[in-house]
């Protein structure tokens, strides 16, 4: 008579009840994983347009043949390289010469708003 080795019809069952009650515990955090990366792609559109506006005016407070004339938070386009990205748009709003104006930052897909910090100059 041969000997047999093997897993029993039990152990199966309860490695499969195992991974089971795994994934139901961890599919909830892969969920919402796009509505995620959508905020954090917003914030860094916003981080990156509040630095080429302190940029801008740096370089064009030190050379006024540098940098670009900020007087609109529309403006946003000529402040950062290659303009504002595709599914994002900043509102107009004034921003005088030497002070800062709060603009809205809108991604167009999902209608999310945060606020980005103009700095004006002639």
């Amino acid at each position: 008579m041969k000997k047999q080795s093997g897993f029993t019809l039990i152990e199966l069952v309860m490695v499969i009840v195992i991974l089971g009650v795994l994934a139901v515990t961890a599919l909830p955090k892969f969920i919402d994983m796009k509505s995620d990366a959508q905020a954090a792609a917003l914030q860094g559109v916003a981080g990156s347009l509040n630095s080429a506006f302190a940029i801008n005016y740096a370089a064009r407070s030190a050379n006024a043949a540098k940098g670009v004339a900020v007087a609109n938070c529309s403006d946003s386009d000529n402040v950062l390289q290659g303009g504002v990205p595709a599914g994002y748009a900043v509102a107009a709003s004034a921003v005088a010469a030497g002070s800062t104006s709060s603009c809205t930052l809108t991604q167009t897909a999902t209608s999310s708003t945060t606020t980005v910090t103009a700095i004006g100059i002639n």
